[in-house]
């Protein structure tokens, strides 16, 4: 059983797609400290060629709170303006038509509490591409909440009875592999083939890469995109 754990991140990059699509059984980290100025609420697209960073708002954001205890500070109009902007951004790109009603359907659920979200979000996507890996919240696993780094993921992957648990590449200095084989547990890295992981944006002569999904979903269609879901190894 393949087992993967990452925060929640709205509309992430490829890898992140990558990282779900290789695992049966993907856990979303919410009872951990919420990251300013990070990727769990915010991202990048592309708007006349150039990077544009949109935001998600929350309610009283703090480093201080747990994921799962944050609230959305996004009314109706503003989530109207997101839609918005992603039209105008990839109004004329390929895939604009079959993709921007799920893209709308997913900022515009009525929904507050930032973890359910960001997991709508996941799901929505996922069904897209055809991912069927099960999606669990960390919250509500059964869990000594007292550990913390290495020992909360492998009390993670023991509770969901893993063999084998994959982490993206930054992780390498986080983890020690003897302490996962001797829980019986296989641990090894996603590194992510960007080089092969292009396509064309509009008129740019060169390729933004990391963009959010939202870019990927607009210039590509899902057989593409499955593609590009595999160009990764798995390595220690």
């Amino acid at each position: 059983m393949k087992v993967a754990v990452m925060q929640p991140y709205l509309f992430p990059y490829i890898g992140y797609w990558q990282l779900i699509n290789a695992v049966e059984k993907f856990v979303i980290l919410d009872d951990v400290n919420y990251i300013k100025k990070g990727f769990i609420n915010r991202n990048r697209f592309l708007i006349n060629g150039a990077e544009h960073i949109f935001t998600v708002p929350l309610e009283k954001a703090s480093q201080n709170k747990r994921i799962m205890d944050m609230k959305l500070n996004f009314p109706p109009e503003e989530r109207k303006k997101l839609v918005q902007s992603i039209e105008y951004a990839y109004k004329k790109a390929p895939f604009f038509n079959e993709v921007m009603p799920i893209l709308e359907k997913i900022i515009c659920f009525k929904e507050d509490r930032l973890t359910e979200y960001i997991c709508n979000s996941i799901r929505g996507i996922s069904d897209y591409l055809g991912i069927g890996t099960a999606l669990y919240r960390s919250s509500e696993i059964d869990k000594d909440t007292g550990l913390k780094g290495q020992e909360r993921i492998l009390s993670l992957c023991q509770k969901l009875e893993a063999d084998t648990y994959i982490n993206p590449s930054g992780g390498r200095a986080l983890y020690n592999h003897r302490d996962f084989t001797d829980k019986g547990i296989n641990l090894c890295f996603l590194d992510v083939k960007s080089e092969n992981i292009s396509y064309i944006q509009y008129n740019r002569s060169e390729f933004v890469p990391m963009l959010s999904i939202i870019d990927v979903l607009m210039f590509n269609d899902t057989t593409q995109i499955e593609r590009f879901l595999q160009e990764y190894e798995l390595n220690d």
